[in-house]
């Protein structure tokens, strides 16, 4: 029911995602929801089912009042659904807010996890780079952002199959000591684990493809994220504007039509559909409010590779492994 078309966008590309042999279950308006699946040919026999939820969470409310108020609200409900053991992981285009809060609350986090982070796979030059938090947690501890750099080594190998992923911390600087109070203690705490760790990288290293994990907190993994999307979409109108200026110019953009249609390929958010929530017991990938069909499919692929890899389960034994890194939490054992 979320995002800012919802059904219209989501059941699509969620039966896109069932002729592909992905269990399906739509959470939501019954009414509404039939009435969609009615205006696409070819659903009857496909491994969709239909959940009713009476409530939808608003993209303006705010999370703590939707959990309490909305009790049967679509995210609240898909949620309870994998608590129950009646799916497997959620995907939602709604309130992220209160998609993270129910995340956090009703699926729950993996012991030892303070944060859950919400990552980010991007473009780059080469192959997709991991930005973990870009907006879970804005005010994060060191014992945070190592344990984002283990979580996104997870993601990043059993998701977008880097065998031994590259690890870097984010900093003003490469050189070590460089960065605030956080960023240095985060960096001696991500020295001390088996991660494949490079150091500090500078926010222009993570568009070289040199790097597959660039960890961060969510203040400004976000801004980060946000200038990155804003980047590429006025990158695209400039150079769409100046093919156009002249003749000789469209001539050379129909010749370069194919290179053309690559490079906006490569920068699509929608490739990468959401931001998986990392941290819990299962998977909830969050994606953009104005995501389309395209982009909702690929995060319910996503979501579906996540589990088929059991990724939650590999999150939880290398948080494990690093169990030393406890004496660092808020919450000593």
């Amino acid at each position: 029911m979320g995002g800012d078309i919802g059904p219209r966008v989501n059941v699509p590309a969620a039966v896109q995602a069932a002729r592909e042999g992905i269990h399906i279950t739509l959470v939501g308006d019954e009414v509404l929801l039939r009435a969609e699946l009615a205006r696409i040919e070819g659903t009857a026999d496909l491994p969709i089912e239909i959940h009713h939820a009476s409530q939808v969470v608003d993209m303006d409310e705010k999370p703590s009042d939707a959990l309490r108020r909305k009790k049967d609200s679509s995210i609240q409900v898909a949620c309870q659904l994998v608590k129950d053991g009646l799916a497997d992981g959620v995907v939602s285009a709604g309130n992220s807010g209160a998609s993270v809060a129910c995340g956090m609350f009703v699926l729950g986090r993996i012991k030892g996890v303070e944060r859950p982070a919400l990552a980010s796979i991007m473009p780059t030059e080469k192959n997709p780079v991991v930005l973990l938090d870009v907006g879970a947690n804005v005010d994060s501890k060191p014992f945070h952002l190592a344990q984002f750099g283990i979580m996104g080594d997870v993601l990043a190998r059993d998701v977008l199959g880097v065998e031994r992923p590259r690890v870097g911390l984010l900093s003003i600087g490469e050189e070590e000591g460089k960065g605030n109070v956080m960023v240095k203690e985060a960096f001696d705490l991500l020295k001390m684990t088996s991660l494949n760790f490079v150091g500090n990288v500078e926010g222009r290293d993570i568009f070289t493809g040199d790097l597959d994990v660039a960890v961060c907190d969510g203040f400004v993994g976000n801004i980060c994220l946000k200038l990155s999307e804003g980047l590429a979409r006025s990158f695209g109108r400039v150079l769409k504007r100046e093919l156009k200026r002249h003749v000789l110019s469209r001539m050379g953009a129909a010749l370069s039509m194919g290179s053309l249609k690559n490079f906006a390929k490569m920068m699509d958010y929608a490739e990468y559909g959401g931001a998986p929530l990392l941290g819990l017991k299962s998977i909830l990938i969050v994606c953009h409010g104005s995501s389309n069909i395209k982009a909702v499919t690929n995060a319910t692929r996503m979501a579906a590779t996540f589990m088929e890899k059991k990724a939650h389960e590999h999150l939880a034994a290398e948080l494990s492994a690093h169990s030393e890194l406890g004496q660092f939490s808020r919450h000593k054992a």
